[in-house]
């Protein structure tokens, strides 16, 4: 597994770790909300074996060199998630096995006026995401709750939610090795169930219309739509995405509602993440930009 060295252009926080530069175009403005990093922010700084890297807008995500770490999923996910709600914004949102909070932090950027909720099972997760959320600023409005989300004391009275996201893990265990460094292997492998799990949990606190939005790895994909119809749901969107114009799909990205309510479903083309020759689309610049980052 890679680990992620600092460049020439980052620098060391006060405690060691790594705060990463910026690669923001001439001119380029960040959007939304600004972060409220506290003025002695202590150990909320990167320690030794972490980074401070830019998200949404100015916001900034912590991570492990050798861990689990925002990715193309967690950005097409918090995309769709964005988009189905928008109008009217949410009012309370859940992100399911939260992780390090990248839907989280997308969710709280993009709606600042919302209360969120996430759910971690690795302890050393849910802490990395509370840092963060103090470090803009949002501790305030969003809590991580740690503890396994299939656990139905865990959300008991919580719901009903306008939104709930997760990103499950895309490997049921047994199907390849397993990596041994901090955060991997859950967040890779079913140890803690899969896509079954998150609509079944889902579908105990969604609001009425209210929409899962999750992602799959395509390998995986004939799943979804079975376990969506096991808890109750059925399907409102799917997109597959593809990283690279000639391949074949790597996720798809889908939004499920309560069966009795929900609509048809919407399948628009495939997210072709980049080209043939390796440039990034126009339609996943127009994802960035919507998510505050830079094109």
């Amino acid at each position: 597994m890679a680990v992620f060295e600092p460049s020439s252009k980052d620098s060391l926080s006060p405690r060691g770790g790594i705060l990463r530069a910026a690669r923001r175009p001439a001119g380029w403005v960040a959007a939304g909300p600004p972060p409220q990093t506290p003025e002695d922010a202590g150990d909320l700084w990167p320690g030794p074996g972490e980074d401070l890297c830019w998200l949404a807008g100015n916001w900034r995500i912590l991570q492990r060199l050798d861990g689990h770490r925002t990715s193309l999923d967690d950005l097409v996910t918090a995309h769709l998630a964005a988009s189905l709600v928008a109008n009217p914004a949410p009012a309370r949102w859940l992100d399911l096995g939260t992780g390090i909070g990248s839907v989280a932090l997308f969710l709280a950027w993009r709606f600042p006026q919302a209360r969120g909720l996430g759910v971690e099972v690795q302890e050393l997760s849910a802490a990395m995401a509370r840092r963060s959320f103090a470090w803009n600023g949002a501790a305030d409005r969003v809590e991580i709750r740690d503890g396994d989300f299939r656990d139905p004391v865990l959300l008991a009275g919580q719901g009903p939610f306008d939104l709930v996201t997760g990103t499950p893990p895309y490997f049921p265990i047994g199907t390849g090795p397993q990596s041994h460094r901090a955060q991997r292997a859950p967040c890779r492998f079913e140890h803690h169930g899969g896509v079954e799990a998150y609509c079944e949990a889902a579908s105990r606190v969604l609001a009425p219309v209210a929409p899962l939005v999750a992602c799959e790895a395509w390998t995986q994909h004939e799943r979804v739509q079975p376990a969506g119809h096991a808890a109750g749901l059925a399907l409102t969107y799917w997109q597959e995405v593809i990283p690279r114009e000639g391949k074949g799909p790597l996720f798809v990205v889908f939004a499920m509602a309560s069966a009795a309510q929900a609509g048809a479903m919407v399948k628009p083309p495939p997210l072709v993440v980049r080209d043939r020759q390796g440039r990034r689309t126009r339609e996943f610049v127009a994802v960035r930009e919507a998510m505050g980052m830079p094109a």
